[in-house]
């Protein structure tokens, strides 16, 4: 019988010098400095610093988004930065952030949103002078052309009375933002922070949304590059589909791929497909799905008030256990989903338009992650101040995705934010000097030290915007 070793025998101190935590979110507040976005932020907030003193309102916004990308949940997290002064210098107060916070009324809003989009031109202009460039959207095994936006909404619970939240269609009380994130690279482009009761497909929402994501993209790429729109049913809206289609005269070039509800019209053209009509679906690594089949249902379906060329595709496939089913689909015996698209024929097949708006679902994903970085709980009680929140949540999700798109490769590129944090941002280190130098040594048996000095290296090499 073998035995397990006991673990080593330990004295606990707390006279330790030189040690911090945390040293890989370092890598962040850098990057947000290369990519002019501490500076843009320092622009956009600099009236809410009374006769230049205190602390720099654009530094603060910077190290509260810092924070969120780390992990923490309330502005009381900025304290392990703030204890942590060798690495990321002086950072502001708890109170001092709240009254930043607070001062951030509609019109700062905008310059800080503003602010976001200079940043993303510089991050985006910087990957492209690098080998990585924005990467393609993929679906189906195949690089799709231009970006691809996803849009969706998601409840968030209140746990305490705040402005504006509301009771939700889930029988719960709180939030229900609308999100937009840029599948080609995870980054958040916009959100709007509703009550609990907004509607799922508002059209005012959704072009309220949209309007503001396509402000975020450099007007290089808004111009003249395809954008795909993909939503599920709630951006289906005949009013919101007409806004895309209008924006083409605008020159951006944008299709739509959206979800459309089984109403009783297209349960009657489903049952009315011959069989020979239906063809393989495919996974999302372009191989067949087993038991997944899609068929058109274009001129059996009255779409009159959609923009021209609009299509109607459906798939139909075996539920898996624990998938909830309508009538229609308890009676047919299958699963059956249906979306919309603008896409003309020839510009790709059946299977391969159904499995892209498929891809669709890792908005989830997005979302999922987004409130580990912030807007899954909001700090206040004032609607303005979680507003702000919410901003600069989404600049932390952008901060972990140009982080990904230009300093990392390998797993990490494509690593969710857990496992980013884990492996690197958490990464205990040791401040020393010597040399009339700051050095940050991270530990010589670190799993992932290479990828961490790795990403410093590239950080360090990366071209600055002009001053």
């Amino acid at each position: 019988m073998h035995t397990t070793a006991s673990r080593p025998k330990l004295v606990v101190s707390a006279d330790g010098h030189g040690v911090v935590s945390h040293a890989g979110s370092r890598l962040l507040a850098d990057l947000a400095d290369a990519t002019g976005l501490t500076a843009a932020f320092t622009d956009a907030l600099r009236h809410l610093r009374p006769r230049g003193t205190g602390h720099n309102p654009g530094r603060i916004a910077v190290d509260v988004a810092v924070m969120l990308a780390d992990g923490g949940e309330a502005i009381a997290d900025l304290a392990l930065l703030r204890d942590q002064a060798e690495v990321f210098g002086p950072v502001a107060s708890t109170p001092t952030a709240w009254r930043l916070l607070a001062g951030i009324d509609h019109t700062a809003l905008a310059a800080v949103h503003t602010a976001r989009a200079a940043a993303r031109e510089v991050a985006w202009m910087q990957a492209a002078e690098t080998d990585s460039g924005i990467p393609a959207a993929q679906a189906g095994g195949r690089a799709l052309p231009g970006l691809v936006i996803d849009m969706d909404a998601t409840l968030v619970t209140c746990h305490s009375e705040k402005e504006q939240a509301a009771a939700t269609y889930k029988r719960g009380f709180g939030y229900h933002p609308l999100l937009c994130f840029l599948d080609n690279t995870g980054e958040a482009l916009a959100g709007l922070l509703r009550p609990g009761n907004a509607g799922a497909n508002t059209a005012a929402d959704h072009i309220t949304v949209l309007d503001a994501a396509l402000a975020q993209i450099p007007d290089d790429r808004r111009h003249g590059t395809p954008i795909l729109v993909r939503t599920d049913s709630a951006g289906g809206a005949k009013a919101f589909l007409a806004h895309l289609r209008a924006l083409r005269a605008r020159g951006v070039h944008t299709s739509f791929s959206v979800g459309h509800p089984v109403t009783e019209p297209v349960r009657r053209a489903i049952r009315a497909l011959p069989d020979e009509v239906w063809h393989p679906a495919l996974e999302q690594d372009g191989t067949l799905r087993v038991g997944a089949e899609v068929a058109e249902l274009t001129g059996m379906v009255d779409l009159d008030g959609y923009p021209d060329g609009t299509r109607i595709i459906v798939r139909r496939e075996r539920p898996h256990p624990g998938a909830q089913l309508s009538l229609f689909d308890l009676d047919e015996g299958m699963r059956h989903e249906v979306f919309l698209t603008d896409t003309p024929y020839g510009e790709g097949s059946l299977q391969h338009l159904e499995v892209r708006h498929r891809a669709h679902a890792r908005v989830e994903d997005r979302i999922r992650c987004g409130k580990t970085t912030g807007f899954g709980r909001f700090p206040s009680r004032h609607f303005t101040l979680n507003q702000a929140w919410l901003e600069l949540s989404l600049t932390a999700t952008d901060l972990l995705a140009w982080t990904q798109t230009l300093l990392l490769e390998g797993e990490l590129a494509t690593a969710e934010p857990k496992k980013l944090r884990y492996r690197l941002l958490h990464a205990a280190a040791r401040i020393t000097r010597g040399g009339r130098r700051l050095r940050l040594r991270i530990a010589a048996t670190w799993p992932w030290r290479h990828q961490l000095i790795n990403a410093f290296a590239r950080l360090t090499a990366l071209p600055r915007p002009a001053t």
